[in-house]
């Protein structure tokens, strides 16, 4: 029943994502400032940016004017000296800000230091010219972050309470999350790292997992929220690997990759900086592979949005939406599918790491 409850629950935000794509897309289409690919590009373009407010929807009213529905969020600046404002003195980019006599302004999405008046200049390679303060402001992604920080510190606390209560028995939604944990530790960190050391690396392997797939599944709700599509969070995600694989490695490992066994001592030192490039090379794709997966999966879904404004029919519009939300379930499946390859891949990097001289 829970599980059926699930996929019902699923499904009605699907509905509301093509719903509310749908109509946002429309609203620009209207102003007819710009052809429609122009209008949809913006979109898409918009959908996958970060923000330094967390916007909903906006719509275009009788006036002419843009209507924004969400919220500011914190702008934090280091700028001869700290400056802490609300993003609402931005109006959406529209204004400049102006804080302890200093004068910023969002430009391409970036903040840069201007004048009273916002100019912006530029160099010989037209590139912006201004320069830019520190930026530590609270994003629209880093609250997705500790959104999901913070449901998952409740969730799992409450699963360990719910089985020290019940002799090792979960209820509620543990009984959903049980199986996976176990899937996790039995045929993920077990077979890749080995049963007398997988229990150090189960902490991460499980965090790694469920916020990966809940941060995926969140950039599937109307929110326009694109977490993994940002390379930053991916390359911290990789380079926590890397750490952990680099500060838990055994001296044989770090012995195979600078003085390998069974191979002539000639070709040794020339082998040697390959297998360190490799060392490097792995948590890479791990970073490339989340943020390319996940950031092509929501250009191709607003892509096939965008196409029923182009289309304009009765057959080519409805045929869109079926297609995009038949993507949106395959998305479903690949927003778990991505949790599970960097964990996997994660764990066989630190069993290859961690395992010793008289294993092999």
């Amino acid at each position: 029943m829970q599980i059926r409850n699930l996929v019902t629950t699923l499904t009605l935000v699907l509905f509301f994502t093509c719903f509310s794509a749908f109509s946002s897309t429309k609203d620009e289409v209207k102003e007819g400032k710009s052809d429609i690919k122009t209008e949809i590009k913006e979109f898409i373009q918009h959908h996958l940016k970060d923000s330094y407010d967390f916007g909903i929807t906006a719509w275009k009213a009788e006036d002419g004017t843009t209507k924004h529905f969400g919220f500011p969020l914190p702008i934090i600046l280091i700028d001869e000296g700290v400056h802490v404002f609300m993003s609402s003195k931005f109006h959406h980019g529209e204004t400049v800000a102006e804080s302890k006599g200093k004068f910023f302004k969002v430009y391409h999405s970036k903040i840069y230091s201007t004048d009273a008046a916002g100019t912006i200049t530029y160099d010989d390679k037209h590139h912006v010219a201004n320069s830019k303060p520190f930026d530590f402001s609270i994003t629209k992604n880093v609250v997705a972050i500790l959104f999901i920080a913070i449901m998952m510190l409740l969730l799992f606390t409450n699963l360990a309470k719910s089985y020290a209560k019940n002799n090792g028995v979960p209820t509620g939604m543990g009984r959903f999350f049980e199986p996976i944990i176990i899937y996790i530790r039995d045929d993920i960190a077990i077979p890749n790292i080995g049963e007398k050391r997988y229990k150090k690396y189960m902490s991460f392997l499980l965090t790694v997992f469920f916020f990966i797939w809940f941060v995926n599944l969140l950039g599937l709700t109307p929110l326009g929220v694109n977490v993994t599509g940002n390379i930053a969070v991916t390359f911290a995600l990789a380079l926590t690997t890397y750490l952990i694989t680099t500060f838990t490695a055994t001296k044989d490992y770090w012995k195979h990759i600078f003085w390998m066994p069974g191979v002539p001592k000639a070709m040794r030192p020339i082998l040697a900086p390959i297998e360190l490039l490799g060392t490097v090379i792995k948590p890479f794709s791990l970073m490339i592979r989340l943020y390319a997966n996940m950031t092509a999966g929501h250009i191709v879904l607003m892509s096939i949005i965008g196409l029923m404004f182009i289309f304009k029919s009765w057959i080519g519009s409805p045929l869109s939406f079926g297609l995009a939300f038949g993507l949106m379930l395959l998305e479903l499946l690949v927003a778990a599918l991505q949790a599970y390859i960097f964990t996997m891949l994660s764990a066989l990097y630190f069993g290859s790491a961690s395992e010793e001289h008289d294993e092999h």
